[in-house]
Formats: C-alpha cells, sequence, structure tokens
C-alpha cells in the first residue's frame, strides 16, 4: 500500500504534541520559568521584534503622542500619512494584528495551530451608526466564518463579533435604559422582550445612567431592533452550520444590559445540548459580576441550557470611573486593583467548579499570570482533563505569549485573540484598545523580562557553540 506524504506543517505539529504532551491525562500547572520551553517555537528574530515593540508599547506618553498624532490634521498630509501608517505597520499593527484580510490571518492560524494554539478571530468592526453599515458589517461576519471552514480543523476556536457592529450604539443605549428602568419599576414591561430571558441585573447593578423614565420604543426603532436580532441570527446559524462557536464581546455598562440582551435570545435560541455555540462576556471589574453570574448560572440551570462565558477584567475602567465621578455617584468598578484580582479568581473558581460538575463551558481570558496559575491549579484539583474543550485560557495576539506557552505547555486549550482588518479601519479599534489597556501593556514587564532571558540564554548558547 503507497504512503501517503505527510505535509511539513502536520509533521510539525506531530513533533510539538510529542515533545509537550505527556502521557498523563491530567493538566499541570504551567512553568514559566523554563524560557527555552516557552519560547521553542519563537524565532529569534521575531523574539527580538516583540521585545521591542512590547517596551514600546508600555511607554504611556507613546500612547498619548500616537493617539494625538492619529486625530490631528497631520493625517491629512499624503506624505506624512504614509509615513506614520508605515511605521505603524512595520511595528504596533505587524505585532498586534493577524493582517488586513482572511488570507493573513489563515497564514497566523496555521502558525499558532503548528505551535499547539488557536486562534480567535476578531474582524476589527464596532460602533456602526445605521442599518446600512449594520448589513456591511454583517457580510464581513458571515465571510469571516465560511473562510474559518478552510483552516486546519479545530484551528479556530472562536469567530469574535460586537453587537455594536450590528446593532446601531444609539438603539443600544436605548433598549439599555428601557431594560433598567423595567428592573426597578417591574410593573413596566416592553414588547420587545422575551418571555423566558436570563437575568440581566442584580440588585447591586449600576442604574445611575436611567434616571427618569424612557419613552418606549418607536415603530422605527423596533424595525431597528427586529433587523438587528436577524443580524445575529444569520452569523449565530452560520457558526452553528461552521461548528464554530460564536463570541459576543463585552462593552460599557451604558449599553451592556443590551448586549447581554442579545446575547441570551441568541443562548436560548442555539444553546443546545451539553456544548455551547454562543458565548458571552463576564467583566470581573464590575463590583456586581459575581452576583450577576450566580443569578444567570441559576436561571440558566433551571432552563437546561449550557451557559458559555468568555471571562475578562474589564476595559473600560477610566470613562466608567469618569462617568460615575461627575454624576455624583460610586463607581460600578472596583476601587483597587487587589479588588479586581479577587472578583476574578473567585468567579474562575465558580465556574470551574461547575464545569467539574458537567455543566457550561468558560474562556478564562487572562494576562495575569497569578490567575493563570490559580485556575490551572483549581483545573487540576477538580481533575479538568487535559484537552477539555470546556475550559479554555485566552490572550491577545502579541500579548503575554509566556503565559500562552506555558498553559499550552500544561496540557490546556489555549487561544490568541486575533484582530484583524485594513490598517486605516482598524488602528481607530487598536488606539482605543490601547487607550483603554495601557496599564496591562505596562504590565507586560514580565513577559520582556522573560523574553530577554530567553535571548540571552540563546546567544551564551551559540557562543559556546563558537
Amino acid at each position: 500500500m503507497a504512503l501517503r506524504r505527510i505535509s511539513p506543517s502536520f509533521l510539525q505539529k506531530l513533533i510539538f504534541s510529542a515533545r509537550h504532551v505527556s502521557s498523563s491525562s491530567s493538566a499541570t500547572s504551567p512553568n514559566l520559568d523554563d524560557v527555552g520551553g516557552l519560547f521553542t517555537s519563537v524565532p529569534t528574530s521575531k523574539l527580538i521584534k516583540s521585545s521591542v515593540t512590547l517596551h514600546m508599547a508600555a511607554i504611556g506618553p507613546m500612547v498619548d503622542l500616537g493617539a494625538w498624532v492619529m486625530n490631528s490634521r497631520l493625517m491629512e498630509t499624503a506624505i506624512v500619512r504614509g509615513l506614520i501608517l508605515g511605521t505603524i505597520k512595520g511595528t504596533f499593527y505587524d505585532h498586534f494584528c493577524a493582517g488586513p484580510g482572511m488570507e493573513d490571518v489563515g497564514r497566523t492560524v496555521k502558525k499558532l495551530w503548528e505551535v499547539g494554539l488557536k486562534g480567535m478571530l476578531d474582524y476589527g468592526l464596532e460602533h456602526a451608526v445605521d442599518n446600512d453599515s449594520c448589513d456591511r458589517n454583517l457580510e464581513e461576519f458571515v465571510q469571516t466564518v465560511e473562510s474559518a471552514k478552510s483552516l486546519p480543523p479545530s484551528s479556530v476556536s472562536f469567530v469574535v463579533v460586537k453587537i455594536t457592529a450590528i446593532c446601531p450604539v444609539s438603539l443600544l443605549k436605548r433598549i439599555s435604559d428601557l431594560l433598567r428602568w423595567e428592573y426597578n419599576n417591574p410593573s413596566s414591561h416592553s414588547r420587545f422582550k422575551i418571555n423566558d430571558m436570563l437575568p440581566i441585573f442584580a440588585d447591586s447593578s449600576p442604574f445611575y445612567h436611567t434616571l427618569e423614565k424612557p419613552d418606549a420604543l418607536t415603530q422605527q426603532e423596533e424595525q431597528d431592533l427586529h433587523l438587528a436580532h436577524q443580524r445575529l441570527r444569520i452569523i449565530s446559524e452560520k457558526c452553528l452550520e461552521s461548528n464554530i462557536p460564536l463570541l459576543l464581546d463585552a462593552e460599557d455598562t451604558s449599553i451592556q444590559p443590551a448586549i447581554d440582551y442579545f446575547t441570551y435570545s441568541a443562548a436560548i435560541m442555539y444553546n443546545k445540548g451539553e456544548t455551547p455555540i454562543i458565548f458571552g462576556t463576564l467583566q470581573a471589574y464590575l463590583k456586581d459580576a459575581k452576583e450577576r453570574l450566580l443569578l444567570v448560572k441559576k436561571a440558566a440551570d433551571k432552563m437546561g441550557l449550557p451557559l458559555g462565558i468568555k471571562l475578562v477584567r474589564g476595559a473600560y475602567i477610566a470613562s466608567e470611573r469618569k462617568l460615575a465621578a461627575s454624576l455624583g455617584v460610586e463607581s460600578p468598578v472596583h476601587n483597587s486593583i487587589e479588588q479586581t484580582h479577587a472578583s476574578y479568581n473567585d468567579c474562575a473558581s465558580f465556574l470551574l467548579e461547575e464545569i467539574s460538575n458537567g455543566s457550561g463551558a468558560v474562556v478564562l481570558a487572562t494576562h495575569n499570570v497569578e490567575s493563570g496559575k490559580l485556575a490551572s491549579a483549581k483545573a487540576r484539583d477538580l481533575g479538568i482533563g487535559k484537552g477539555n474543550k470546556s475550559v479554555q485560557f485566552a490572550q491577545l495576539y502579541g500579548m503575554a505569549d509566556s503565559l500562552s506557552f506555558g498553559l499550552r505547555n500544561a496540557g490546556f486549550e489555549v487561544s490568541k485573540y486575533l484582530p484583524f482588518g485594513p490598517i486605516e479601519q482598524i488602528l481607530p479599534y487598536l488606539l482605543r484598545r490601547a487607550e483603554e489597556n495601557k496599564g496591562m501593556l505596562s504590565s507586560s514587564t514580565h513577559d520582556r523580562k522573560l523574553m530577554w532571558k530567553e535571548l540571552q540564554r540563546r546567544l551564551k548558547a551559540k557562543a559556546t557553540v563558537v
């Protein structure tokens, strides 16, 4: 019988698996001290470039200067614009983004897959203003799912969508106002609400955004809401057909109730059996996070609904605190980073316990090494085995690579969050993320130190050989 030719990428995958996956079925704790093992799949040239780029991104004034330049009239001059975009593309864009289109994303995903990681595809679209832009965004999301089907099986863990890209933000604010008002005034009831809805609020949730009774949706707004539901259904059904889970991102508290409304509506419709296809996002930096998590989990269990959650810390600290201060009310965000860490770890522990009992799935999105170690140890203690797809970890592309590789080596499913799109389209998105995550970018010190340690190790090894 003739032997089939084995592709180089598949052979590399087999070799990687043999090196890094032990015979034990139990996941272990990540070892972040073995820099050779962490960065074994990273070429020296890429390691140097990543280290330099992360150092630049950690400098707050540089982020501020970049935002100022991109919003200034300098960008109206063709030569200056080309120079600035070229510089950004060769540094920050190449480091933090997967490329302008699916062809580039496909190459990035395959490289990740070859070293034991998966990709979460996030086409950089958000904040649509009307139905026309929402429809254009819908086409891009559908095309993303279609293109993902041609990539290696299981190499794509999620397609990511922001509800703000398929529903006008003004309508999301109106829906959120109505939902908040109705929670505090049970006699009120909007026609757009479905009967069997998961809890969106807890008693500790912030309600100061809605101080007066909002008007009911107009006929046009109800029609726009119907169109937004249709767009989400089209994407959900395409993901279901392609067997690729859909992850819906979170926003700030002014519109998050409406986003949860859309997320839970889709989850109720499409999450059948044991494995969820629709995942929502819970922001642990919010003071009401754990209470809402307990309420929604209890309600989902009662409905026999598998709950899919991506757990994050949150990215809108500055704007949330600024708004609360301007209104003279308590901030919805925890008062200290230590409280946020405790909230994240508490929510992660609860979700892991629920999953060990056979209920739901979670994506633990964190760049915090301590949280990664605590969650992996908890999973190990609960007997959650290697390759269990109900528990995944995730980090942004270009960030926290040492944690990603460490968790991978420990036997966990790990994904990199891959924003992509044409540079001019995705730059505003990147600048907002950079502004929101300045603290997180600064915390990349740990990664930079490990990269430098590995570079020193390679230089010494090369010198010894010579």
